[in-house]
């Protein structure tokens, strides 16, 4: 099947690499106009060139600027389809070394972002009869991960906010629908980025303390991706207010799952 996306427009944020970069690269491939967003300038000018797409610099917790974005990408293409709210930061500690700081910024990244998002895309999206925001969680919202406190927190309450969301728009009737993604370890720059992140923290990693039997082998960006995609397109039409974790069951079982 290809297409699955043809004639649709993406706003994807946190796509100069990782996560989002997979995201566009998929959905421009079934045929979506893709808007990427992200502070790394460099990286997502070059993606949103090589995919025929359009780069916006944004700074995920900046209320005003995301106005700007809704109302240019609208302005361009007509009708915004799909909003991934992708951008995300990982600042380790647990509930009693977590600085007040790192709270407040993990959650203004995560949730603020989110609220942000779908606040300003839902009355673009229900002009044209509806859309899709597909809100990037993690299994951090449904197990104890205490080596990264304020992050759980965070996807938590997108898991939450998702829901209120997913709720508002049926009620509204207005076709916007509204899901939450749920990753494991997927193999990216900012989970490569982890251990280093926790060594100074900590000293040494707490994960190996926690969870002494081998975690399940990291997934990749296309697990993701196709998940998204799926959400994003019309195949998932009454597929409202739901959370699809992918995850390889790690969220499920205790210890590896065989390859």
């Amino acid at each position: 099947m290809t297409g699955r996306l043809e004639g649709k427009v993406a706003i994807i944020t946190g796509a100069a690499m990782g996560l989002g970069a997979a995201d566009a690269e998929l959905f421009a491939s079934e045929g979506a106009k893709v808007v990427l967003t992200d502070i790394a300038e460099k990286e997502g000018q070059a993606l949103a060139d090589k995919l025929g797409g359009t780069f916006f610099k944004h700074d995920v917790t900046d209320e005003d600027r995301w106005v700007e974005i809704i109302n240019e990408t609208e302005e361009k293409y007509g009708r915004i389809d799909i909003l991934v709210n992708n951008a995300g930061i990982v600042k380790p500690g647990n509930p009693e070394n977590q600085t007040t700081e790192e709270y407040r910024f993990t959650m203004s990244v995560h949730m603020d972002s989110t609220f942000f998002g779908c606040k300003y895309v839902i009355p673009v999206m229900a002009k044209t009869g509806g859309g899709s925001i597909v809100n990037m969680c993690s299994i951090a919202s449904v197990q104890g991960e205490s080596y990264v406190a304020a992050y759980c927190a965070a996807k938590g309450a997108i898991e939450a906010y998702s829901r209120a969301v997913a709720v508002h728009c049926g009620l509204a009737k207005n076709g916007v629908r509204c899901n939450t993604i749920h990753p494991s370890g997927i193999a990216t720059p900012m989970v490569a980025s982890v251990p280093a992140l926790m060594e100074e923290k900590f000293g040494a990693s707490p994960v190996v303390q926690e969870a002494p039997v081998e975690s399940n082998k990291v997934g990749e960006p296309l697990d993701i991706a196709n998940a998204a995609l799926y959400l994003a397109s019309d195949e998932s039409k009454f597929v409202n207010g739901a959370q699809i974790r992918v995850d390889n069951a790690m969220s499920v079982v205790s210890g590896n799952m065989p390859e």
